[in-house]
């Protein structure tokens, strides 16, 4: 199934502006939450659709690229499998103004709420890639000190099994139910439960291991997938490789920020690459073939003769590949004719009798002629 435009989904302008964004997604959510839609899978499929539209254009580093490579720019940040409800209610609850779902007070009667279950927080880490890294995609192993599941307590935050009760203010639900009038009419509303903070559990002794956090600090080995073409600047985001989340919650997420390293020989313009090439004079005057690096291999390039200091040539397809798809840049060679500083005696009379020669003699470009002059050359 093709995938709709994230601009369509939310139905605003690609100049919208973050508020602008927000308030659609916000509407929407309201508008086809399952809540509101029993037994709608249109509406369930229409509600996910705009969150992950959402998740992109939201953030102004993935929209920047969603708005340069369309999905194919953004699909290293996808969801596996992708997303869940509970997903949904963890990452956008700010939307609504806070955590959980915004809906279970207003519909009534809805999830169990998960107030008390708390995200763990995202990662950040730098990674420094070299071109040629960047130019094949590359695998990389980077030690991280993270949050984990307590070893101990399993993540209860308890020190054994009979120190979690359930609390008695809301029977284990995480909320309590209030009878309300509104301009609806009278309709059941739900509050996170303000003795056990939403989490259906009260606990009389905490674990000494992680003094009831329900995680504890770790050293593990997190082998990032980094795909071909990324740029300097460029966020990943991994999934769930952030710290560990407490009392039930979801972990963070892991950011990897790109950095790419200054290559001795090529400067990069998008997917493009550039280089420079010194010649002598002989060979831009005669031509020559060369054989030259690109950033996996070798390549030959043939120099035509009376070549000038500054030419460009071009070798399609020897640049990066494009986070587009299958395509790849092009590499850019600036030829420079080298001129030497110091010379011998007998290759200084050799320039000399050169110098004298007519060939020798610099002429005039097309563009540098006057028009009187063009004119006379063309009818002599």
């Amino acid at each position: 199934m093709t995938k709709r435009d994230y601009y369509e989904v939310l139905e605003v302008s690609k100049t919208a502006d973050g508020t602008t964004i927000k308030k659609a997604y916000r509407k929407l959510a309201i508008k086809y939450h399952p809540d509101k839609n029993p037994g709608n899978k249109e509406a369930e499929e229409k509600f996910k659709e705009a969150a992950e539209a959402y998740e992109v254009l939201s953030d102004p580093q993935k929209r920047q690229r969603y708005d340069a490579y369309g999905h194919a720019g953004v699909q290293q940040d996808a969801h596996p499998g992708g997303w869940t409800m509970e997903d949904i209610m963890d990452h956008f609850g700010d939307v609504f103004g806070g955590g959980g779902s915004p809906f279970e007070s207003f519909f009534g009667g809805g999830r169990r709420s998960r107030t008390g279950a708390q995200r763990g927080k995202h990662i950040r880490i730098k990674l420094a890639l070299t071109l040629e890294e960047i130019g094949t995609g590359v695998v990389k192993k980077v030690k991280l000190k993270r949050e984990a599941t307590c070893s101990s307590c399993h993540g209860s935050g308890a020190k054994s099994s009979g120190d979690v009760a359930t609390c008695s203010s809301c029977r284990g639900t995480g909320y309590v139910s209030q009878i309300r009038d509104t301009f609806l009419g009278r309709m059941q509303t739900n509050s996170t439960c303000p003795t056990c903070n939403g989490s259906g559990q009260i606990i009389r002794s905490t674990c000494t291991t992680c003094s009831g956090t329900g995680a504890e600090l770790k050293e593990e080995v997190v082998t990032l997938e980094i795909p071909a073409g990324v740029e300097d600047g460029m966020q990943l985001s991994m999934r769930g490789q952030g710290h560990a989340g407490k009392k039930g919650g979801s972990a963070g997420d892991l950011i990897i920020e790109i950095v790419e390293k200054e290559h001795p020989l090529f400067k990069r313009e998008d997917s493009d690459l550039f280089m420079e090439l010194k010649i002598n004079f002989a060979e831009a005057a005669l031509g020559v073939k060369k054989t030259i690096p690109t950033l996996q291999s070798h390549a030959n390039i043939k120099i035509p003769s009376g070549t000038q200091s500054g030419t460009m040539l071009r070798l399609k397809g020897k640049g990066l590949a494009s986070l587009r798809g299958h395509s790849h840049g092009d590499l850019y060679v600036k030829v420079q004719v080298w001129t030497p500083t110091k010379l011998s005696h007998a290759e200084r009379k050799l320039l000399e009798q050169l110098g004298e020669m007519e060939g020798f003699e610099p002429k005039k470009s097309r563009e540098e002629k006057s028009f009187f002059e063009r004119i006379k050359e063309h009818f002599t």
